[in-house]
């Protein structure tokens, strides 16, 4: 008897473990391990507005731009808009803000800085307006105890905006020199940047990256001083640097850019971002902390907390996340998961009859941009369908700029792996106009596969390995991202896009 209902116990545990069904009052519904947004997610910017949270963050080159998140836990985020149709440039730690009834985004780009705004964080968003400052990036905004605003600057400068925030006062005026940390450490740069405000307490919180962004694990870090004036004088807090990668042991290198918000509990938290060691591939990507206040107006990290420890939850609701990456096409608009990169030409896609159809603008990515998205696992594969009209070559490619990237691609005659630009090996198509096409990242090892029914594969014989696909070799700031591409002078129909975690 005793057996039989042991073999009952297992069966009921075993057929929710296969069904997917998760602990509601376990270890996993209690704790949460960084990072929070896996993938290119840097520099974030966090508001919270009643129980429910916004986050957008640095998107540089990669178009439609400053792609908004909702939450309700800080942990599970939907994409829910775009609020950057305009190509103005290279986009650059944001802030996002709510000033009375106005959502604003400040963000620099193309060497000025910038400013969109909207009634909800859904949209719509206006055109983007020129504040005309220009020589500085990453702009904070803040308000003092009289109403009146500003924004913080790198290099510690300060300006006043007007009342509607949409234009400057006067000229910048330095406030805050930072944090002067040891000259043995290893770092790219000082670089005073990323000015974020927190006011408690009638104290200015100043939060500021220092550091560099990249270059040695060692090399960025969270720092913060405060003041009774967004003026200042600033004293430096005695407990920076607030976080610091120290040494190339840790999982989580170059960390830094910090955002401070609370918790519908009132729980402090820090959002920022990190490489994910031997994984500077994924781009930095979002972690987050839990931050404690000193009883004489500090913050802080508590004691023996690091990212790579599993950490309590943030109270809320437990919120909705986005689908995923994949994409069968059948929407009236493309998905917010997809982004042209630095070719903005929304022009060149039509969704037709459950298919994305894409335009090609000629035979290089300098002129054809690629169609990408944000890949955040270390081991994944994409499959798409696709079918080869007019005088065109589809493509599925692993892409970080117009140099570093590989990809598989079919035109009528054959199925080409290219590396840098540069035709590795060929294979005869003998499947015709319409086939599959796989790429399988094994932690920075780079296959190709084609198909001609999506169930059978031939692996085409050259593997690449990618690790170097990152902006210490290659610059801009960017990631290596999975996507489709038309080269020629037609149009290339691509169904089924899939992105599988592995």
């Amino acid at each position: 008897m005793m057996k039989n209902i042991i073999f009952i116990l297992l069966l009921i545990v075993l057929t929710d473990f296969y069904s997917g069904a998760q602990p509601l009052n376990g270890e996993q519904a209690k704790t949460f391990t960084n990072p929070v947004l896996g993938g290119d997610y840097p520099d974030p910017s966090i508001l919270r507005v009643g129980t429910d949270y916004y986050l957008t963050h640095s998107t540089f080159e990669y178009y439609p731009g400053l792609l908004l998140w909702h939450s309700t836990d800080l942990l599970n985020w939907k994409r829910i808009a775009h609020a950057l149709e305009t190509n103005v440039g290279s986009v650059w730690a944001p802030d996002l803000i709510k000033h009375k009834d106005t959502y604003y985004i400040y963000f620099p780009a193309g060497g000025t800085n910038w400013v969109v705004t909207a009634k909800n964080p859904a949209g719509p968003w206006s055109k983007p307006t020129d504040l005309r400052l220009n020589g500085f990036i990453d702009p904070g905004h803040v308000v003092d105890a009289e109403g009146k605003r500003y924004l913080y600057l790198s290099k510690g400068y300060i300006i006043r905006l007007s009342d509607d925030g949409l234009s400057t006062v006067g000229e910048p005026v330095f406030n805050y020199g930072g944090w002067q940390f040891p000259k043995e450490w290893s770092t790219e740069c000082y670089c005073l940047e990323s000015p974020k405000s927190t006011v408690r307490n009638g104290y200015h919180h100043i939060i500021v990256a220092e550091g560099g962004t990249a270059g040695p694990a060692t090399s960025h870090m969270v720092v913060s001083g405060r003041s009774k004036s967004p003026y200042g004088p600033f004293e430096n807090s005695p407990y920076n640097p607030i976080v610091h990668t120290n040494s190339r042991a840790e999982r989580w290198w170059s960390q830094g850019h910090g955002t401070l918000v609370d918790d519908v509990e009132g729980n402090w938290w820090m959002m920022y971002h990190g490489y994910e060691k031997g994984f500077h591939t994924l781009g930095r990507q979002t972690l987050m902390l839990p931050i404690e206040w000193t009883d004489d107006d500090w913050f802080r990290v508590p004691d023996g907390v690091t990212s790579m420890d599993k950490l309590p939850r943030p109270a809320g609701d437990i919120s909705e996340e986005s689908s995923g990456l994949s994409d069968d096409f059948s929407g009236v608009k493309l998905g917010l998961q997809w982004q042209f990169l630095k070719k903005y030409a929304p022009e060149r896609v039509a969704l037709e009859n459950g298919e994305l159809l894409l335009r090609a603008a000629g035979n290089s990515f300098d002129e054809s941009s690629p169609l990408l998205v944000n890949s955040g696992d270390r081991k994944y594969e994409v499959t798409v369908q696709f079918t080869l009209e007019d005088n065109t070559k589809a493509g599925l490619c692993m892409y970080y700029n117009e140099i570093g990237n590989a990809r598989i691609e079919a035109d009528t005659a054959n199925f080409t792996v290219y590396v840098q630009q540069k035709a590795k090996i060929r294979v005869k198509n003998e499947i015709g106009n319409t086939g599959f096409l796989r790429i399988l990242n094994d932690e920075n090892e780079v296959s190709f596969y084609f198909s001609a029914n999506g169930n059978e594969w031939t692996r085409v014989e050259r593997t690449i390995d990618a690790t170097g696909y990152n902006h210490n070799v290659f610059a801009e700031f960017l990631s290596l991202r999975a996507g489709v591409y038309v080269f020629g002078e037609g149009v290339a129909r691509f169904d089924n896009f899939s992105y599988n975690k592995l």
